[in-house]
Formats: C-alpha cells, structure tokens, sequence
C-alpha cells in the first residue's frame, strides 16, 4: 500500500496487526440478572476480518468505487464494520441525521440521490414504500439479524488507495440553522482530522472510549481505542438515561467520551445526586453548543483523574479550537459572566482563522472581505485542512459559505461571531443569523444569555428580536430549572423582576426589558443543546399577537 494513501481505512488493518487481541468494539446486548451489562465484543483482528468479508458482500452486490450509499444502520458494531466497508471499498457513504424527522429525511434522499441503501430490513422497505425519494436507489442490502452469515470467508480487501481530494462520504448537517445539508468529505479531511485531534489530545493505544455522537466512533481504530456503544437513541439523545451512561463507563474503565453539553448535564446531576465518581475517565469533550462554566465547575468533580475539553468546530469544518475547563476556569469565566462572550480556546495546529466584516451577498473571493483587529466582533472563518470545500448539489449554498483566496485556499464561513484576543484566543458571540439589530445596535446571543444564565432558576435562556433589523425589539426568553417554572402572574412577574435587575447591571443588557417563560426550548437534534431561537421568537410573536 502506498504511503500517499489518504484512506483511513489503512488504519484498521495495521491495528489487528499490532493489537490484533485488543477489543475493538463492545455492543449491548442486555443484561446479567445482576444488572451487569452483557457485551457482544469484537476484538481488532476480528473486526479487520468483518470488515473485509463485509467489503467483499457489497462488491459482489454492487457497490463499487464512488457508488453513492445511503447508510440506514443502527449504532454500533454493524454501523463501523459497514463503514470501514465502504471506505475499503471506496465507495461513498451517505449519513443523514435519523432524528431530523421524515419529511427532512426523504427531502435530503431525493436530493443526495443514492445509487444503493444498506440498512436494517425497516429502511429497505422504506425505500420500497416511497419510491419516488428513493427512485434513484438500483443496489438494496439488508443489515441486521443473521448478516454475518451472509458473508464470505474469505481473505482481506485491500483498501482502495485513494487521493486526498477524493470524495470519501457525505455527512448531512442537523439543520439546526436552516435545511439540512449534505457536507461534501474527502479522504485527506477525515485524515487530517485523525492527526489534529490525536496530536493534540495524545490518545493512547489501549484508551476506551464511550461516544455519544456515533459518527466519532468511526475514528477511534485509528487510535487503538476501544469503543463502548452506549445504551441511547441517537435520534433521540436528550431522552438517555444517565444511570445506563454511567454504568458502562464505570464497567469499561472508560477513559474518553464526547457529548453534548445537555447529555453531559444529565450526567453530571446524577452522579451530583448519587456521590458517584468517574476515576477511570482521563478527558470528557463538550461539544455542540457553547458550554457553561457552571456545567464545567460541578462536573470536574466527577472525574477527578480526567480532564474537561470544549472542542469547536462545524460539520464543515471539525476541529477549529479547542479550550480545557481549567483554562475557563482559572480565568475566561469571569469574562464569559460579564458578557464578553465564550471562549474556545486556541486554534488547532494547521487551522488558520480570520474575524472579517459581515457582508450582506458572498464575496467571490476572500481579498474583497475585511479582516478585523483584536477584539473587534465579526464573523468567523476558517482554513485548513479539514474544512470542507462543498455541499453536495447545492451550489447556491457552497457560493455563499465558501471563499477561495489569491492562493487557491478555501476559506468556511462559520455562520458565527466571534472576535480574537489579544493572547490569539478564539471568542464566540452567537450566530450572525441570531444577532438581534436594534436602533441602537447589534445583541448577541452568548454575550447576552450568559447574564442571564447566572441565575440560579434559569436553565438556559435565548435572546430573540422581534421586528425589523436595525429597529429590533430585544426579549429574553427563559427556560426555568426543573421545578422552577413561575405558576401564576405574580410569580412570574418577581422572576421577570429579578431578570430585569441582572440586564441592568450589565450596559448591553440593559435595554432588554421582555421576557418570557418556556417549558421547553426548540432544539437540534442531533445534540439537544443548539437552541432555535428564530423558530421560537416566531412562536412567541404568535402568541403575543
């Protein structure tokens, strides 16, 4: 195999070599009479020989080099040998976010237009029953119950040695700020960003890890890290039970896993309530939304051999920066609560970053935008080698998030505000599309909630804008603690009262004078932690009116 391969495929051949004992991969598949979780595991050489007869199935079936799949799994073994299938392979798999609901899912399908579905029995008939999202389908392969003994037993499959700029899959967003769409990878990105985050969290061979987005399980044999499949729903993650999370990290010695900062909540109040300790877990990543400094002070506790990281990034682009709870800690806090937005932290090695003036139409290059000083609020954009250059079909969509500058480089606008400091770190405000424009001038979301969120019957809070921008009206709406929503007006209006006590102590807030109280925030679905605050001012125009 040449050394110029770019597949990461590479990777899960050289570990059954090296580690050919090691566990692989551990699935649920319920429990002793004690409550003990029963594993079905895989060990590396195990897995490598899956993969391959896996491989070789779906070649005799049709699949080949570029063929576009659909990939209709469900988390966990299945879901990475299918995977390392495809990328041996060469062929192009397609991810769509299962939690996006139906009527997104057969939007995204028709427009990917797969040339083949491989998935549990349920998805092949789906792809019967509506013919016309799935009319491009030719190739259907079932995954499930017996699959294995469908395979060959055969030798290995070589993995295709493919180039960097060949398009290795397309992973859709969760359209939580707009239509879902689908990110255009290619090899070398997926290869890159096994560098940027193995160098710089130093995973070690023989670590365990628990994944809560199931994508980030696909790199863990690059590592040699075991994976832990969880007990959860991934269309469904706000729903898991922390008890079942806590269970397998503690029966696995788990020492790395990533979650949204909502799952990670959950976690962290039970084992709070239940005095229980995480001593086998070395880092825990946040990541999805803007993590608080609260949620980082009462969880570090909790794993008081481990180490808390808050990664940024995009679909489009992952990872940008990253930032460790004793850096907000000992120090960006105390900023973070006066408003000055969210840290996260320095930018990764290979990663380049510009704050440049928001435009109103996309500039055709990157020399007709306007790179802003320290400390000026502008929006994000990035380069590197993990940022993606496309969406797939969507050529409108790639026009206005990407830029090509006078080197050929491609610059991702992230949709977000920030700002850089004067020591070179990373700062996030909100997302442009987010930011309420008053007569006066623009609020930003996280510099704006953060006051609010230092109360202590406030879960989360989402600034909203209602009217024209430039002559916006600034609200806040409030989601309580469990137990604290205000019943009745009088209630409501002492909360509304100590809310409006904060805005003033603070000169940005002080001009916000609405509040509301909402059960429960519209959220992503894909971490349960992005809030949809133009959906929800919508809502609450509704009611008002």
């Amino acid at each position: 195999m040449s050394k110029d391969n770019a597949n990461v495929a590479r990777f899960l051949p050289l570990r059954a070599a090296e580690i050919p004992d090691a566990s692989a991969v551990r699935a649920p598949v319920g429990r002793e009479r004690d409550g003990t979780i029963l594993y079905r595991e895989k060990t590396f050489a195990e897995l490598e020989r899956d993969a391959c007869a896996t491989a070789a199935y779906f070649a005799a079936n049709g699949i080949e080099r570029g063929t576009r799949t659909l990939v209709m799994v469900k988390p966990g073994l299945d879901l990475i040998r299918v995977i390392f299938a495809f990328f041996k392979i060469g062929a192009i798999p397609v991810v769509i976010d299962p939690g996006m609901g139906m009527r997104h899912f057969l939007r995204c399908v028709e427009h990917t237009r797969p040339k083949a579905v491989v998935g549990i029995p349920l998805a092949v008939i789906l792809s019967h029953l509506f013919r016309r999202a799935f009319a491009s389908v030719r190739v259907r392969v079932f995954v499930g119950r017996n699959f294995e003994r469908r395979l060959p037993l055969q030798g290995g499959f070589a993995a295709a040695e493919t180039r960097e700029d060949e398009r290795a899959a397309i992973l859709f967003t969760s359209g939580s700020t707009g239509a879902p769409k689908g990110v255009c990878y290619e090899h070398g990105m997926f290869d890159a960003q096994v560098r940027l985050i193995g160098g710089r969290f130093g995973i070690e061979r023989g670590e365990v890890d628990l994944p809560m987005l199931p994508i980030f399980a696909l790199f863990n044999p690059a590592f040699g890290m075991t994976t832990v499949v969880p007990e959860m729903n991934p269309s469904r993650p706000a729903a898991v039970d922390p008890a079942r999370i806590v269970q397998a990290i503690q029966q696995n010695a788990v020492t790395n896993s990533f979650g949204s900062p909502v799952l990670w909540t959950k976690i962290c109040r039970y084992c709070t309530e239940n005095g229980v300790q995480l001593p086998s877990v070395r880092r825990v990543l946040m990541a999805g939304a803007a993590v608080s400094p609260h949620l980082m002070e009462r969880f570090g506790p909790v794993i008081p051999n481990g180490e808390i990281f808050s990664p940024y990034g995009a679909t489009e682009s992952l990872p940008v920066s990253v930032i460790s709870a004793a850096e907000v800690l000992g120090g960006t806090r105390v900023e973070t609560d006066a408003g000055a937005g969210t840290c996260v932290g320095r930018v990764f090695p290979e990663m380049i970053v510009r704050i440049v003036e928001p435009v109103s139409s996309p500039p055709r290059c990157m020399e007709e935008v306007r790179v802003l000083g320290r400390g000026e609020i502008g929006e994000i954009v990035v380069a590197g080698p993990v940022v993606t250059r496309e969406y797939d079909r969507l050529p409108e969509a790639t026009a206005a998030a990407k830029v090509v500058d006078a080197d050929g480089r491609f610059w991702h606008r992230m949709g977000d505000l920030g700002y850089l400091d004067d020591e070179n770190h990373l700062w996030f405000c909100g997302r442009l599309a987010e930011r309420v424009v008053t007569k006066d001038g623009p609020l930003y979301t996280d510099c704006c909630e953060a006051i609010f969120n230092r109360h202590p019957r406030v879960y989360r809070s989402a600034l909203l804008g209602f009217g024209t921008p430039g002559r916006q009206t600034p609200a806040v709406a409030v989601e309580p603690e469990h137990g604290a929503f205000p019943l009745g007006k009088e209630a409501a209006t002492a909360f509304q009262r100590e809310l409006r006590a904060l805005a003033e102590e603070h000169p940005h807030t002080a001009v916000i004078r609405r509040f509301f109280f909402v059960k429960r925030f519209p959220v992503d679905v894909r971490h349960n932690a992005k809030i949809h605050r133009l959906a929800l001012a919508r809502r609450l125009d509704a009611r008002k009116g």
